[in-house]
């Protein structure tokens, strides 16, 4: 199908489109978008920085692009989710001075930046807790509601969010899913907030 008719008007079907900074494509699977962060990393000016400076600089520059609108990535394909991470090692390797084939989990340890997928999950988690505890945005406090319960159970003193069926996997991505699924996923002691 290559275009939609609304209101007898022949509107073309475009394949991607950007929408603030990120390129959606038709699948959602934010592989361009990916691309293009990746592609965006040069690192020209490392051996004129001290390693403070030099994390600083990419915090700023690589990390703020791998964080921006990242809880939209939950569920992607995992090999766009490497991709990030590959991005992400190659900045911590650079600020630390690491050789190129060093292991990177100590790195980022050390520089305490978390992995790309535990970034997307911290942000989603986030997310769900500050639309459960303001109600802002109100656009996403309508998909978050706390489970009910029947019963008074020793499980009822932790919250809870109810979480939505979806039968496909593309549904399950949608934050009224993801994002209480989660929640849900988090032990007892972070649920706890009342």
């Amino acid at each position: 199908m290559s275009s939609a008719t609304v209101a007898d008007v022949n509107l073309p079907l475009a394949n991607e489109m950007k929408v603030l900074r990120v390129i959606l494509d038709r699948h959602l699977t934010f592989k361009k978008h990916v691309s293009a962060v990746a592609r965006s990393r040069n690192y020209h000016i490392r051996h004129l920085l001290t390693t403070q400076p030099a994390q600083t600089l990419a915090c700023s520059l690589i990390l703020s692009r791998l964080d921006y609108c990242n809880a939209v990535l939950h569920g992607i394909p995992c090999g766009n989710i490497q991709k990030l991470q590959r991005v992400q090692n190659s900045a911590a390797r650079i600020v630390l001075q690491a050789p190129r084939r060093s292991q990177t989990k100590p790195l980022l340890h050390q520089l305490h930046w978390l992995p790309v997928q535990h970034q997307i999950t911290y942000k989603l988690v986030v997310l769900a807790y500050k639309v459960r505890t303001t109600s802002t945005p109100a656009y996403l406090s309508r998909h978050i509601r706390l489970r009910d319960s029947v019963r008074t159970l020793h499980s009822a003193k932790t919250t809870r969010l109810s979480e939505p069926f979806a039968n496909t996997a593309f549904a399950k991505r949608a934050f009224r899913c993801s994002a209480s699924a989660t929640w849900n996923s988090l032990p007892k002691t972070a649920r706890a907030y009342n």
